[in-house]
């Protein structure tokens, strides 16, 4: 069965700080803002109209809203989205943004090109040629039909200005007052090679910077039952934190010690075992609401 993929959703817009927030707060009042025909959505939004489609469309990717697949198709927050309304409003805490990267990286339905640039892209310095051709054959594997360049082209470029501040892309300086940077720039996990030859590469983040209930949330929604993992699975299998964070070998490591310390898990590399034992049942949810619990 060809499973579906989908490019170039965004209308070539990254999502810019301030929308997942406002986007959150007007499906919460009304369901049908994206579609309502008694108030224009870009002006209840006061947004462009191929913005409207964009924060529709990265609302879901991201995994706050959900859509009905029949009928009309009002947006409502997932039980996902509503955590981070109730808790993280204006989308400010950097676990909030990791855990909105991990939706969007593992979304290969809705967001394919993200989910294959963290998942099966193996290059860790690479160009838009390089990404284009690679992603292009991991279609046709999949028995798809060609994607057309331009789409593959915007996929890319709106990855980089989703993991990269507008300071570093362009040669001019730019206004402190310029509100065009996505969010998920924060997390760091691209970085420019050269500007002149337009060339990039993929930054693990620091230990610190990931918090450990983000990491075991991912683990769980990953699990699959299992309450034992091995070490190679975490760092290579598709979305999983290895992966979906950029990380490597030492860095998965420490952040692994510090769930260690929390007594979630058992770190176990005696007797030629490399493996995570999971020492509490826990779900994605219950992960997020004790990240959001740690906090305060």
């Amino acid at each position: 069965m060809i499973v579906p993929m989908k490019f170039r959703g965004h209308e070539t817009f990254a999502v810019r700080k301030g929308w997942l927030s406002k986007g959150m707060k007007y499906v919460e009042r009304n369901g049908k803002v994206f579609i309502d025909k008694t108030e224009n959505p870009m002006d209840v939004l006061g947004i462009g109209s191929n913005m409207v489609k964009s924060l529709r469309y990265w609302l879901q990717a991201v995994g706050l809203t959900q859509e009905s697949a029949a009928g009309r198709r009002i947006q409502s927050l997932t039980e996902f989205g509503r955590r981070i309304y109730e808790n993280d409003r204006y989308v400010e805490e950097l676990g909030t943004l990791f855990l909105l990267h991990y939706k969007l990286a593992s979304n290969r339905d809705g967001a394919t090109s993200w989910y294959y640039f963290f998942n099966e892209f193996n290059m860790s310095e690479f160009n838009a040629e390089d990404f284009v051709n690679a992603i292009q054959s991991y279609v046709l594997m999949q028995g798809e039909s060609p994607i057309a360049i331009r789409s593959l082209n915007d996929d890319f470029s709106c990855i980089v200005s989703t993991y990269l501040p507008k300071f570093k892309l362009s040669t001019k300086k730019l206004s402190p007052e310029n509100n065009l940077d996505c969010p998920l720039g924060e997390l760091g996990l691209i970085d420019i090679l050269s500007k002149e030859r337009r060339t990039y590469r993929k930054v693990s983040p620091s230990a610190e910077a990931l918090n450990p209930w983000v990491a075991l949330a991912v683990i769980w929604d990953r699990a699959e039952g299992k309450t034992e993992i091995g070490l190679n699975e975490l760092l290579t299998a598709q979305n999983n934190i290895g992966r979906i964070f950029n990380l490597d070998a030492i860095v998965m490591l420490d952040v692994l010690h510090k769930a260690e310390k929390m007594d979630e898990i058992k770190i176990i590399r005696t007797a030629g075992l490399d493996v995570v034992q999971l020492l509490r049942p826990r779900t994605f949810l219950e992960c997020v609401d004790c990240y959001y619990e740690s906090l305060n």
